[in-house]
């Protein structure tokens, strides 16, 4: 055996379906879907955004999770194995080393807002954002936002449970916070969509996210809806092949992925009628981008009764959301280094998780000592998040259909897909070889031309 093969594995079907959707359920669904929706039309983006999980993300989850079982290896050492058994140029490592380098550059600006989670839940539950004005509200973000220190720190400490969690390895590590965390992430969610939905404007949220016109949809839509949907099914940069490294062999993908992208929409959606009907019920602007959950919602929180505890909930959901996702994010990059440079897990995990804190720095100081300094018209948080989410997740995704659909042989796939129907088999291989590659390629055109 190869000795960057994996030998760990998850221990059933349900640790990795609850490990799988805790990768995929973050900041995608709970902090940028919600501003997204509000910057993007609403249910323009929505309509879109579940399309493009549906025909573009959700076949590439499935192809990362086929690769990395078929192979046991790091996402880098899964691709050379794989073409070069297939005849192929060993070449395709460096879509493993493109994807890893995504995962180093989310993971940076991904701690960055999850530390704002923490402070903001304890801002919430110590009574901070009590009946404040909504300037008092901008005023409080304004001031968090301007002291690096504050941000630094609270980012170091969400980076230090991040890696705190992932040096114990899979089964003492992974496995176990996502089952301590993922039930309580969807017990908090339903409670605060059943509150929002009895106190706030739930009607005209409905309306806002799910009361489609296609004259709404743009191309600029369309580009931010496959992005989000890669974002937030956690494709295109290696992380979900590197868990299906680790699924056993009994596990049905097909049935376990469909669960898992029901879940990761469900809570989406959810986190969206859980923030627009407070929106609404106090005349907010659902337009106000990413602020929307540290300074909108807190406005609402500041009138309502109750408002501290509403708060913690919302700001509690987002943190552990975020958990279940970086640790998701470093892992793929901590078994690659160790694979690759020979250490353990724990000086591979430190190394990890002092690059993307290392990163993140220049995330926060784009929120005050270089606000000013743009690349692209853009601030460097802005630039990062963006180049991720839009431009290197996508190619990840389309790398990654090509090698599923075209490198690796029908056998192999049919193989590891192990689907008692021949039609899903059939389905899964026409959207990967031709409707997701030929699908993104179009996107990225009328985007960028």
């Amino acid at each position: 055996m190869n000795s960057s093969q994996t030998n760990e594995r998850w221990s059933s079907r349900w640790a990795f379906i609850l490990a799988t959707t805790g990768a995929a359920v973050g900041l995608g669904n709970i902090w940028r879907f919600p501003y997204m929706a509000g910057n993007y039309g609403g249910s323009a983006f929505v309509i879109i955004y579940l399309i493009c999980v549906l025909v573009i993300a959700l076949p590439v989850l499935i192809s990362e999770i086929i690769l990395g079982r078929h192979a046991r290896k790091n996402p880098v050492d899964s691709l050379t194995d794989i073409a070069k058994e297939n005849n192929h140029s060993s070449k395709w490592k460096f879509l493993g080393w493109w994807g890893l380098s995504a995962l180093i550059l989310v993971l940076s600006f991904y701690s960055v807002v999850s530390g704002w989670s923490i402070a903001y839940f304890i801002k919430s539950i110590s009574g901070q954002l009590n009946q404040l004005s909504p300037d008092q509200v901008g005023a409080t973000w304004g001031n968090f936002m301007n002291s690096p220190w504050r941000l630094l720190c609270w980012n170091t400490i969400f980076m230090a449970l991040t890696i705190g969690i992932v040096i114990r390895g899979v089964s003492k590590g992974i496995e176990k916070a996502t089952h301590i965390m993922m039930p309580i992430l969807y017990l908090i969610l339903i409670s605060l969509v059943i509150f929002a939905c009895v106190t706030g404007d739930a009607h005209h949220a409905f309306n806002y996210l799910f009361a489609f016109k296609l004259s709404d949809v743009t191309p600029t839509i369309i580009i931010a809806s496959m992005g989000h949907a890669f974002f937030t099914l956690a494709v295109g940069a290696g992380a979900m092949l590197m868990y299906g490294a680790y699924a056993p062999k009994n596990i049905n993908i097909v049935s376990t992925v469909l669960i898992v992208t029901a879940l990761d929409i469900a809570v989406a959606i959810l986190a969206g009628l859980a923030i627009f009907p407070l929106v609404f019920a106090y005349n907010l602007e659902p337009t106000s981008g990413p602020g929307l959950m540290f300074i909108t919602l807190p406005i609402a929180f500041a009138k309502m009764n109750f408002g501290n505890i509403v708060g913690a909930g919302f700001f509690l959901l987002l943190f552990f959301a975020s958990l279940t996702s970086s640790i998701n994010l470093a892992e793929p990059v901590i078994v690659t280094l160790m694979n690759k440079l020979q250490i353990t897990r724990k000086k591979a995990a430190l190394i990890t998780g002092a690059a993307a804190w290392f990163l993140g720095v220049f995330s926060i100081l784009s929120f005050n000592q270089w606000q000013n300094i743009k690349l692209l018209n853009q601030t460097i948080f802005d630039l990062i998040s963006n180049a991720t989410t839009d431009i290197f997740l996508p190619i990840g995704g389309l790398g990654f259909a090509i090698v599923a659909g075209y490198i690796m042989k029908k056998t192999q796939s049919k193989n590891e897909l192990a689907t008692s129907c021949s039609k899903i088999y059939s389905l899964w291989r026409f959207l990967i070889r031709y409707v997701t590659p030929i699908g993104i390629v179009i996107v990225f055109i009328s985007a960028f031309a």
